[in-house]
């Protein structure tokens, strides 16, 4: 068993960076985050979830939408248990919950996707809003 719970977000003004936090508590504590493809989701008022950016510890690689290339980034601290996403120069557009999600190596193939319903955990997600 998985649970995550994002933090970090807040109001930044345009042009302006945040770092997102994704807590992962396993249940036994056994295994590592090298056993999880992780991924960033969004949803903005009034639009339907989509996919941010994953990654996959099979082969390292990543996956993104055009909207967020080069400035956001995805990270981990295994020792910490945390899963990170920077955003930076930050648009208008970006405002949204940020939800983190995981999916274990052993139930999927291939590298990570940017669908839901590749993951099986998901965080309750956490607020961001950029406006000046």
């Amino acid at each position: 068993q998985l649970q995550l719970v994002e933090s970090g977000g807040g109001l930044v003004q345009p042009g302006g960076s945040l770092r997102l936090s994704c807590a992962v508590s396993r249940f036994p504590p056994d295994s590592t985050l090298d056993y999880y493809a992780i991924g960033w989701f969004r949803q903005a008022p009034g639009k339907e979830r989509e996919g941010v950016l994953c990654f996959s510890s099979r082969d390292g690689s990543t996956n993104n939408v055009d909207s967020v290339k080069g400035r956001f980034t995805i990270s981990r601290d295994n020792a910490k248990n945390t899963v990170y996403l920077q955003m930076n120069s930050l648009k208008r557009e970006d405002t949204a919950v940020y939800y983190c999600a995981a999916a274990p190596l052993t139930t999927v193939q291939g590298t990570c996707v940017l669908r839901m319903g590749y993951y099986d955990y998901w965080g309750q997600g956490t607020q961001v809003t950029v406006s000046s």
